[in-house]
C-alpha cells in the first residue's frame, strides 16, 4: 500500500528529501503561495509547527504558481519571503504543480486518497491542506478557506492515536 512516506521531494535549496525521513510523524502538507489572499495563513501554519513539532508533527510547504501566478518567485525569493515575513521554520520544498499532466506525484497520491467535494480530485486554490497520519495515510483534506488553527482538534486526534 502506498503512503505519503513513499515519495521524495526536492527541497527549496534543490536537495532530494525522502518523505520517509518523516516516517512516524503526522504531516500537514500544504500548497502555498507568497502573493495569495490566503498567504497570511503562514502565521497559523508556523504556529501549528511550533506547537506540535515536539509531539511528532511537521508542516510541509509546497510552493505552487498554478493559481493566478501567485508564487512567481524563484527558490531564493520564496525562502527569503517565508523567513523574513512569517518566520517560517517548517520545511519548504521546490515549486511544484498540483494539477494537470505535470502534477507532482505526491499530490496525485494525496488527491486520489482524499478527493474534494463531490469526488473531484483537482486542487481548487493555494493553501489546500492535507493531513497525513503517522502511518502515512491521508487522514483529511481541507479547503483553502479553512484556517490552520481550525485543524488543531484533528491534529490532536492523530497525535493521540
Amino acid at each position: 500500500m502506498t503512503t505519503a512516506y513513499d515519495f521524495t521531494a526536492q527541497t527549496l535549496d534543490g536537495q532530494p528529501k525522502p518523505l520517509a525521513d518523516y516516517r512516524g510523524r503526522a504531516l500537514l502538507i500544504v500548497n502555498v503561495a507568497s502573493k495569495c489572499g490566503f498567504t497570511p495563513q503562514y502565521t497559523g501554519l508556523e504556529a501549528l509547527q511550533r506547537k506540535y513539532a515536539g509531539r511528532g508533527f511537521e508542516v510541509l510547504g509546497f510552493p505552487c504558481n498554478q493559481f493566478g501566478a501567485q508564487e512567481p518567485g524563484d527558490a531564493g525569493e520564496i525562502a527569503s519571503f517565508c523567513a523574513l515575513t512569517y518566520g517560517v521554520s517548517f520545511p519548504m520544498f521546490a515549486k511544484i504543480e498540483v494539477n494537470g499532466d505535470k502534477a507532482y506525484p505526491l499530490y496525485t497520491f494525496l488527491k486520489q486518497e482524499k478527493p474534494g467535494l463531490l469526488g473531484t480530485e483537482a486542487i481548487k486554490w493555494n493553501f489546500t491542506k492535507f493531513l497525513v497520519g503517522k502511518d502515512g495515510q491521508v487522514a483529511g483534506r481541507y479547503a483553502p478557506t479553512v484556517k490552520p488553527e481550525a485543524l488543531e482538534a484533528d491534529i490532536e486526534k492523530l497525535l493521540a492515536g
